[in-house]
């Protein structure tokens, strides 16, 4: 079993190209779907979020309204950090135990571990390929710009309280350059994929 990391920044196209990697036969461990499952309504997490942010935070069913908690965590790098540290640890405790069940029954596959936060969150340790979905700060402004309806002003805030994009590509041993065309993006995705299956052999 080979397991590499996958991140990028905000719209730079990484659940595109973790998409295309399911595609070539790569198994997916999604780490924002088991954050949006760990602070599922009533959970020990859910409790710690409205306990700190406030019933604010919440949807008309109860549920984490993530708009509204993104909205707080990027304006604020104090309550980003306690936010986190709230959910990475059932994160990373997850994805330890899917790699062990992965390992038991398809001990021959690619596993990604398709995760925003991979190199903040320290999970890049210890892999041996972190693969960066690439792009330039000013296309992640404007593609952010187009898909969420926002402010240039709003889109360079979003995208400045990440790590830098360009300090993120001293971690990885494997870009994917998403700049040009979705085309070229899949030739490339599936480029990175034989690699990681020839390694796998």
């Amino acid at each position: 079993m080979i397991i590499a990391g996958l991140t990028g920044g905000i719209a730079t196209g990484k659940s595109t190209v973790s998409s295309i990697l399911r595609e070539a036969g790569a198994i997916v461990i999604d780490a924002d779907a088991i954050a949006r499952d760990a602070v599922g309504k009533n959970l020990p997490a859910w409790h710690e979020i409205v306990s700190i942010f406030g019933n604010e935070v919440l949807l008309p069913d109860g549920e984490i309204d993530r708009s509204r908690l993104g909205g707080i965590i990027f304006r604020d790098s104090s309550k980003k950090e306690i936010l986190n540290k709230i959910v990475h640890p059932r994160v990373i405790q997850k994805v330890a135990e899917m790699i062990e069940e992965i390992g038991e029954a398809y001990p021959g596959s690619i596993v990604i571990l398709d995760v925003p936060l991979l190199i903040e969150a320290e999970m890049h340790k210890g892999l041996e390929d972190v693969i960066l979905v690439y792009t330039p700060e000013q296309i992640q402004i404007r593609r952010l710009v187009e898909r969420d309806g926002i402010s240039d002003e709003e889109a360079l805030l979003r995208v400045r309280s990440q790590m830098p994009i360009e300090e993120k590509r001293e971690f990885a041993t494997i870009i994917i350059d998403n700049s040009g065309t979705l085309q070229a993006t899949r030739e490339r995705a599936f480029e990175v994929f034989n690699y990681l299956k020839i390694k796998a052999d």
